[in-house]
């Protein structure tokens, strides 16, 4: 089993999770932020949505200049799975391509010609593909509390859901 297989394994689970917290997002509340400082509800969902086929892209270059993070907004909530599905897609595409070598090769972040970040691209996707769309999908539940909206199953039954009774 190639080691890409598990990351695989786990990017098809974790999508059917983030699915089910995306379809939560309401509406009528993208503008809505918790703080002056945090993202908007919209951009915090598109980020989730967006997250596993950006960090595959990036991934798929053994070198890159940092990049101008930017928060895009969708207009509505119905953006969100479309962009989900895309980005699921495409991470998939760009992780098949990748055997054993590839994911222990150095991947390289360079700001201004000098080298900010550098690790093995199989602790890149694992960190930031992954853990970190996790990181934020868990910011994008609590905001769903805070507006009131029902939070799915997750990791197991929520206050809301709990997918071990009919």
């Amino acid at each position: 089993m190639a080691m890409i297989d598990g990351m695989l394994q786990e990017l098809e689970q974790e999508a059917k999770t983030t699915r089910r917290v995306l379809e939560r997002v309401p509406g009528d509340q993208l503008g809505w932020r918790p703080h002056k400082k945090a993202r908007t509800l919209g951009e915090l969902a598109l980020h989730v949505a967006g997250t596993p086929g950006a960090v595959a892209t990036l991934a798929s270059q053994s070198e890159i200049q940092e990049p101008d993070f930017k928060d895009a907004s969708p207009k509505s909530a119905a953006e969100l799975i479309p962009a989900l599905e895309e980005s699921v897609a495409t991470a998939r595409r760009m992780l098949a391509n990748m055997d054993d070598a590839t994911l222990n090769g150095t991947w390289r972040m360079k700001r201004n010609r000098r080298e900010v970040l550098a690790m093995p691209r199989a602790a890149l996707l694992r960190s930031i593909m992954l853990n970190h769309w996790y990181h934020h999908r868990g910011q994008l539940s609590v905001y769903l509390r805070e507006l009131g909206v029902p939070i799915p199953s997750i990791y197991g039954p929520s206050a809301d859901e709990n997918p071990f009774e009919s």
